[in-house]
């Protein structure tokens, strides 16, 4: 979160004014939702999403505090999956506190936070937060006149661990996205275009019809809000990304759009309850200030544009739950799932419900106890 990361900010804010007017000019490749794998609803059925965020696996790993908190938030995930038994499990960002992890393979943390929901044979999709990739010393090659990174460094850069990385003190998005999808069949993670740098984590998923598996009841989108190696934004590249990808997909904003990425953009803070949480807000912790990407860079104003958007989810903030209305969709936090990280809110997860005919989506979040609070409905 914000405290964690401030002796990182101001090097970061300039490494993204050097380098976000470069990359701005590189062309957008449109990914359609894979057609490999299928989301569908069960006929008769709701399409129920289990959102885990902020679980922190390996933090503090060299003491017996750290792996002790692992085996907690597994016990939390576990109990929400059988309790709730959903169809569908998004890891909303900082599975790991990989700045944390004093191995060079961190994705051995990663299956560990996973298995949960792998054990329990339920699909999963991932996004990366500030937390899942360690810091590392930008090499002075990548400020070259295009301004944009080499998809492969060079001999002279790369460590033994793989040509993929760049002096990198621990495992790279790249790498953690790479063992994601290679790990299981019910992995629905995607890398994402590779001329969205700085990012990784960007696609679209489609939920489809249980009488017709073309046909879209809603479609999912995953943005990478930075963080960790990368600057916490969500550029003007991605922004055009995703534009261009609904317009392709959904030109006439007739099928409802569901946006997820890891920290809050900065108009959540706009709409932020002071102090106590009133209607039209819902949600039940309001315990910290909101901490925001660094900048804006337009997908706030493409999701405007947009009457197919229902709602944002993201993490980060460990002390915030709630879903505030935003101009025409809402924008909400889920809930602290994990032990690892600040905090000693009790651990919940957010959980969302999809229904097909007529469409609705509704939200409330369970509690590692059983609880249940803030039902709210969120179709615009």
């Amino acid at each position: 979160m914000e405290g964690q990361n401030g002796k990182h900010k101001k090097f970061s804010v300039l490494v993204l004014v050097l380098l976000l007017p470069l990359i701005s000019f590189v062309s957008v490749v449109v990914v359609k939702p894979s057609t490999g794998k299928n989301l569908q609803v069960r006929k008769g059925s709701t399409f129920k999403i289990t959102i885990f965020a902020d679980l922190h696996f390996g933090e503090d790993t060299w003491t017996s505090w750290g792996p002790l908190q692992d085996i907690h938030s597994t016990k939390v995930m576990s109990f929400i999956l059988d309790q709730e038994k959903p169809d569908f499990v998004i890891y909303l960002g900082d599975v790991l506190t990989a700045d944390n992890i004093p191995i060079a393979n961190a994705s051995l943390y990663w299956d560990q936070a996973l298995s949960p929901t792998k054990d329990r044979c339920i699909p999963w999709a991932a996004v990366f937060g500030n937390h899942d990739d360690a810091h590392f010393i930008w090499p002075t090659e990548w400020f070259s006149d295009s301004g944009i990174p080499p998809l492969k460094c060079s001999s002279l850069i790369s460590s033994s661990s793989g040509e993929d990385n760049c002096i990198f003190m621990g495992t790279t998005r790249l790498q953690l996205m790479n063992h994601d999808i290679g790990s299981s069949a019910l992995s629905f993670s995607q890398k994402g275009p590779n001329n969205l740098w700085p990012s990784v984590s960007n696609y679209v998923l489609k939920i489809s019809s249980s009488d017709d598996s073309e046909s879209p009841v809603a479609y999912l989108y995953f943005l990478d809000s930075g963080g960790g190696t990368y600057p916490e934004v969500i550029s003007t590249v991605q922004a055009k990304w995703f534009n261009s990808t609904a317009q392709e997909i959904n030109p006439d904003s007739r099928v409802p759009e569901i946006i997820f990425w890891h920290i809050p953009s900065r108009a959540y803070k706009t709409v932020a309850p002071s102090g106590v949480i009133n209607k039209p807000c819902v949600g039940s912790i309001n315990k910290e200030s909101v901490a925001p990407q660094e900048a804006e860079h337009g997908i706030m104003k493409a999701l405007e544009a947009r009457p197919s958007v229902q709602a944002v989810f993201v993490g980060h903030n460990h002390g915030l739950d709630w879903c505030c209305p935003y101009k025409k969709f809402w924008l909400c936090f889920t809930r602290h799932s994990g032990y690892g990280g600040y905090g000693n809110w009790t651990r919940g997860a957010r959980v969302l419900e999809i229904n097909e005919q007529p469409f609705s989506l509704k939200s409330w979040i369970t509690m590692e106890d059983g609880s249940l609070h803030s039902h709210v409905f969120l179709s615009s």
